[in-house]
């Protein structure tokens, strides 16, 4: 077995920037060619761009995830330049704040759930076809630890990482006799814009002075390692997991 994607076409939805593009460039590395989806078209061509510079090739998909037939349509017309689409990771979030419920009205709740859940919910729909018709896939849903430990604020963030991991469990039943994995990654804190912006300083300290592993949150690379695991041959036997790089904090499930 091999952590090479040799061969492969990954699709990475919010691959602009932080977690996707670090996703994009890794597996880039590893052997794959990237569809890089992003709201910011050129954010996009960047990380594009950059792949096209580790030798794979690189195509573009700037669309709100959120408008699910453009999105679909967009999926479709670049599985069939690529001639097929072999890995899915449904990355794309938005900023979550630190917000009590009350303060959680309709507008906010939708935006997170929208591009959280239901537009991984459709992009997964989009691709699976295909995948069903070569009996082979990886799908890879990032989640949070807040959704496996709860949270003091943000109840509308956990709740969409939450239901990440209840999709994980229900598709690796429904797509496995068609050799397709699904599995999930659920990280702590990553030092990223979203995060800055989310969290504020304050709180990403407070989280991180009780990470067991050194007290520091997570790098970019350290969370696409096991993004790309989950893509690699070496987890052919791995479906409905969750793997979480977040130093120990929290450790559930043993």
């Amino acid at each position: 077995m091999s952590d090479r994607l040799d061969g492969k076409v990954a699709l990475i939805t919010g691959a602009g920037r932080g977690m996707g593009r670090s996703h994009a460039l890794l597996m880039a590395e590893r052997g794959a060619d990237i569809i890089a989806n992003d709201l910011n078209g050129d954010n996009a061509e960047e990380t594009a761009a950059l792949v096209r510079e580790k030798g794979r090739r690189a195509s573009v998909i700037a669309a709100d995830v959120t408008d699910v037939a453009e999105f679909s349509d967009r999926i479709r017309a670049a599985e069939a330049e690529h001639e097929r689409i072999d890995i899915l990771v449904n990355n794309a979030g938005i900023q979550g704040n630190a917000l009590a419920i009350e303060d959680i009205d309709e507008a906010i709740y939708d935006a997170m759930t929208g591009v959280k859940m239901r537009a991984s919910f459709f992009a997964t729909r989009a691709v699976v076809p295909g995948m069903k018709s070569r009996g082979y896939g990886k799908i890879i849903n990032i989640s949070s630890s807040f959704a496996m430990e709860g949270s003091t604020s943000m109840s509308h963030y956990t709740g969409a990482a939450a239901g990440m991991l209840g999709f994980t469990k229900a598709w690796a039943r429904e797509f496995a006799p068609w050799k397709i994995c699904v599995n999930a990654v659920a990280p702590s804190l990553v030092i990223t814009d979203l995060t800055i912006n989310s969290m504020g300083w304050d709180l990403i300290h407070q989280i991180e002075s009780r990470i067991p592993l050194g007290g520091r949150t997570a790098t970019l690379e350290e969370i696409s390692y096991s993004v790309a695991w989950l893509a690699s041959p070496e987890t052919d036997f791995i479906t409905g997991q969750v793997v979480a790089p977040n130093g120990g904090l929290p450790i559930v499930g043993i």
